[in-house]
């Protein structure tokens, strides 16, 4: 029996060997994309961003990322409940077409989930940035399997504490802020492979106009609001 074809799927995990054959997006930091299969963000796959609270920087992470997309892929960005008001001149600043952000603000609290599984199963969404702070692995596996039938990039920025947990995302990473600019990223889980040992320390620039979202509050999306209608 021929092994190879099975061998080189994306989804098969081969001790610390990458798939040949991983489809990504370059993080536009090149000492991350050196520890990222296929040398970027995993297209039709979760992506999960952990963290102990906003503000730190992850979304500039994924700003040359998005940057691209909206540049090259001309699908929609879609931001499904997003905590805080996303910033229209930082994102402008950051290369990011704004003609091709959408933004998603489910009408009942239970429908954040659903929204973010049909943004990613439609094939209309190059990525979709969802705040999901749920512990329920049958909701996770559905929206992972729905990336994959999009071919989008799904980022789900989730607590810290949930690290722990087991979770069907092809990339897990784990951010902590350093002084000025920085971030600190750990790779808790990569497709094809071992996680990374040692923390990647990144400089992080700040756009012209500062964060990507703004401080305002935006309660009746706010991220304690997801909650699963699976059950």
């Amino acid at each position: 029996m021929n092994l190879d074809p099975i061998l080189q799927r994306a989804d098969v995990w081969r001790g610390n060997r990458f798939p040949a054959r991983v489809e990504a997006v370059s993080s536009g930091f090149g000492e991350l994309d050196e520890h990222l299969p296929g040398g970027g963000w995993p297209r039709g796959a979760l992506s999960e961003i952990l963290m102990a609270q906003h503000g730190i920087g992850a979304l500039r992470l994924l700003t040359p990322a998005l940057a691209r997309l909206s540049q090259d892929d001309k699908r929609w960005i879609c931001w499904v409940a997003p905590p805080y008001i996303p910033y229209a001149p930082a994102l402008v600043d950051a290369g990011i077409d704004l003609s091709r952000v959408l933004l998603v603000h489910p009408r009942a609290q239970q429908d954040g989930l659903w929204a973010v599984e049909q943004s990613l199963r439609s094939g209309t969404c190059s990525a979709v940035l969802a705040w999901p702070t749920i512990d329920d692995s049958t909701a996770m596996r559905r929206l992972q399997l729905a990336a994959e039938a999009g071919s989008a990039l799904g980022f789900l920025f989730r607590p810290r504490r949930l690290a722990q947990r087991p979770s069907p995302a092809a990339l897990r990473v784990q951010l902590e802020p350093e002084p000025g600019n920085g971030l600190s990223v750990t790779i808790l889980k990569r497709r094809g492979g071992w996680a990374c040992g040692p923390p990647i320390h990144l400089d992080v620039p700040v756009q012209q106009h500062g964060r990507a979202m703004a401080l305002h509050s935006y309660s009746a999306t706010a991220p304690g609001n997801f909650q699963s209608q699976w059950q």
